[in-house]
């Protein structure tokens, strides 16, 4: 019975523009990734900063203009279009924060925008503490026993 239905609802749906999504996303992605190179060589030209240390600067900076146009509005258009290509950089998280502090401001900065912000990126970096932890135990192990 479930598959007959399945394949009913099949014909109803739209065929999902794989392709055009993947140049979309590898385009917009391409250019956050264009822009943060911009803003590296303008830290080590302008600031005499060393390639090393241009990098926390420009992920600061990336992720204060994504939060900036997420606040306008602009960043979720930006989104809508590219899919992943906005969502996989650093301003792609930088984003989600945001919205879930927007969004949940009307309860208070405690347990409006702080609970539901965190609660996303809790997630996140708990995964990227124990993913960190796992890997560096199998180089620690790869590195002193082979």
């Amino acid at each position: 019975m479930k598959k007959d239905y399945l394949k009913q609802i099949k014909s109803f749906h739209p065929k999902t523009p794989y392709i055009s999504n993947c140049i979309k996303a590898f385009i917009v992605g391409g250019l956050i990734c264009t822009l943060g190179q911009v803003i590296q060589n303008f830290f080590i030209d302008v600031f005499d900063f060393t390639e090393k240390s241009a990098g926390n600067p420009t992920v600061a900076t990336l992720i204060l203009l994504s939060s900036i146009l997420t606040g306008l509005g602009i960043y979720d258009k930006i989104g809508q279009f590219a899919g992943a290509g906005s969502a996989v950089p650093v301003t792609g998280f930088a984003n989600s924060m945001t919205s879930a502090a927007l969004e949940h401001r009307s309860e208070g900065i405690v347990l409006g925008v702080a609970t539901n912000m965190f609660k996303l990126a809790g997630n996140v970096i708990v995964f990227g503490v124990v993913s960190a932890y796992i890997v560096g135990i199998i180089r620690y192990i790869i590195r002193f026993v082979f």
